[in-house]
């Protein structure tokens, strides 16, 4: 049976309605930056998801092929995810989402090294004849956050976030946007196929312990 991230991982893809304080790992990520409102058509935002996707099938399906990865494992593709920020702001502001800066994700599973990464953006620009230089090989290490599940439309997550904060706040921690930290969505959801109010996506903030 293929490994399944969500499935495995359970405590960083299917956590609770209710905020919790996690430590997250660092872990090793297809990405592509931009900016922009993700909702644009054909805007750069949708264009990054089907760069992100190209590789990372490239990868899952090198097993049907002559080049083979060390310690390859069947695998279920994880689910997108999205670092997001706007110049200038702690957190974000869901008005503004033109001035939005973002990085899209997909997680790699721990056989895939650079090596394997650059093989396998090469092998899916010669087979789809289509410029996949965008994408990069991406290490995060996230470490200490306030996490829960969001239910319903993107545009109510402040609702959510409110509620975040004030259980980080009651366990003794405050927001952390300092560089290199973002807020993170994983979309456990396909948007095309999901009622809005029953979109499932899980919100990250980074935070650290407040100083007494």
């Amino acid at each position: 049976m293929a490994f399944d991230y969500k499935k495995e991982y359970k405590e960083f893809y299917l956590p609770p309605k209710k905020p919790q304080i996690i430590e997250i790992p660092p872990m090793n990520f297809l990405a592509v930056r931009g900016q922009g409102n993700p909702n644009e058509e054909g805007g750069a935002y949708k264009e990054s998801i089907g760069l992100l996707y190209g590789v990372a099938y490239t990868i899952k399906m090198s097993k049907m092929g002559s080049h083979k990865m060390a310690g390859y494992f069947d695998y279920v593709v994880p689910p997108l995810e999205g670092f997001w920020w706007q110049e200038g702001k702690e957190g974000i502001d869901y008005t503004r989402k033109e001035d939005f800066q973002w990085i899209s994700l997909i997680r790699l599973p721990e056989f895939v090294t650079e090596e394997e990464f650059q093989w396998a953006v090469k092998e899916a620009e010669e087979k789809k004849k289509q410029d996949f230089s965008k994408v990069e090989f991406f290490t995060y290490d996230e470490g200490l956050c306030v996490q829960c599940m969001h239910i319903g439309p993107y545009d109510n997550e402040p609702e959510t976030l409110e509620k975040m904060k004030d259980h980080a706040r009651e366990q003794g921690y405050e927001p952390d946007f300092s560089q290199g930290r973002f807020h993170h969505e994983i979309y456990l959801s396909d948007v095309r196929r999901c009622k809005p109010e029953n979109l499932k996506t899980v919100i990250r903030q980074p935070v650290l312990k407040s100083v007494q």
